[in-house]
C-alpha cells in the first residue's frame, strides 16, 4: 500500500517535528507502506514553487520508495517546463493549491492544466486544507478548496485524473453526487479528513460510493499516520472488504 499524501519541509503557521525524507522512510517502515508520495510543504505558500521542488528532488534522491509530487503553478510563466521536469523525475501527480493562489473554479487555466498533467499521465493532487478553520494561525486566512473547483477539473476531460486528499465526508459526497458517472471515474479521494466511529463516515462513503474511489493516504506530518490505519481497522468487517484503489493504476 502507497501513502499518496505525505509532505517533508516546515510549515510556515506551526512548528512540525522532523518533517524530513528520512523520519519518513522510518515512518513508513512502521506502518508497513511499501512507499510515499511526497510533496513539498512550504511550497504551496511560495511564489515561485521552482526552488522548492529543486529541494525535493535533491531530498528524495537517496529514497526508492519515495517519489516526487512537485507543486506546479497554472497561473505561473512556463509551468509547462516544470511538468515536463517533474515527468522526467519519475513523479506521479504534481500538487495545486487553487485556494492558495487565488484561482476560483472558473479559471480557464485549471482545466487546460489539468489537461496537459493527464496527456503527460500525470494526476492533479489537490487538498481541500492543512488544518481545521479553527486551529488556523490568525495570518492563515485563506478558505478551505472548493467542491466547484474539483468538479470543474474532472470535467475538463477523459485524460485527467485527480486525487483529492484531506477532504471531509460531506465535501466528499457533494462532489461525487454532482459529476456524471465518468467524471466520477476521473476522481479518487484519501481518507486522512474522514472520521470513523462513532460517527462512521468511513463506512459510509464505501458502503455509498464504494472503496475503489478511495486510495490511502495520511497528511504526514501535520497528521498522525496512526489515524488512517486506525479508520481501516475499525470498519464493521475490520477493512477486510475495503479494496482500494492502486495510485500507480490511475491512467490503467
Amino acid at each position: 500500500m502507497i501513502d499518496v499524501n505525505t509532505l517533508i519541509g516546515p510549515y510556515p503557521f506551526r512548528y512540525v517535528p522532523h518533517p524530513d525524507a528520512d523520519v519518513l522512510v522510518h515512518v513508513l517502515e512502521r506502518e508497513g507502506l511499501a512507499g510515499a508520495w511526497v510533496g513539498h510543504l512550504p511550497s504551496a505558500f511560495h511564489r515561485d514553487p521552482s526552488a522548492g521542488n529543486a529541494q525535493l528532488y535533491t531530498a528524495l534522491a537517496p529514497h526508492r520508495m519515495l517519489r516526487p509530487v512537485p507543486t506546479v503553478r497554472p497561473d505561473w510563466p512556463r509551468w509547462e517546463q516544470s511538468l515536463d521536469r517533474a515527468q522526467g523525475a519519475g513523479a506521479p501527480a504534481v500538487r495545486v493549491y487553487p485556494n492558495i493562489w487565488g484561482l476560483g473554479p472558473h479559471d480557464a487555466r485549471l482545466p487546460e492544466f489539468a489537461r496537459a498533467c493527464g496527456a503527460r499521465r500525470m494526476a492533479v493532487l489537490l487538498s481541500v486544507k492543512f488544518e481545521d478553520l479553527r486551529q488556523r494561525h490568525p495570518m492563515d486566512s485563506v478558505g478551505d478548496l472548493t467542491a466547484a473547483t474539483v468538479r470543474t477539473l474532472a470535467r475538463a476531460g477523459d485524460g485527467v485524473r485527480l486525487v483529492v486528499t484531506a477532504a471531509g465526508r460531506e465535501f466528499i459526497e457533494e462532489v461525487h453526487w454532482g459529476l456524471t458517472p465518468e467524471e466520477q471515474r476521473r476522481v479518487v479521494w484519501d481518507f486522512s479528513w474522514v472520521w470513523g466511529p462513532p460517527e462512521d463516515h468511513l463506512a459510509r462513503l464505501f458502503a455509498s460510493i464504494g472503496s475503489a474511489r478511495f486510495v490511502y493516504g495520511t497528511q504526514w506530518p501535520l497528521r498522525l499516520t496512526q489515524a488512517a490505519r486506525a479508520n481501516l481497522a475499525l470498519l464493521p468487517d475490520g477493512g477486510a472488504s475495503a479494496q482500494l484503489a492502486d495510485p500507480d493504476a490511475l491512467f490503467g
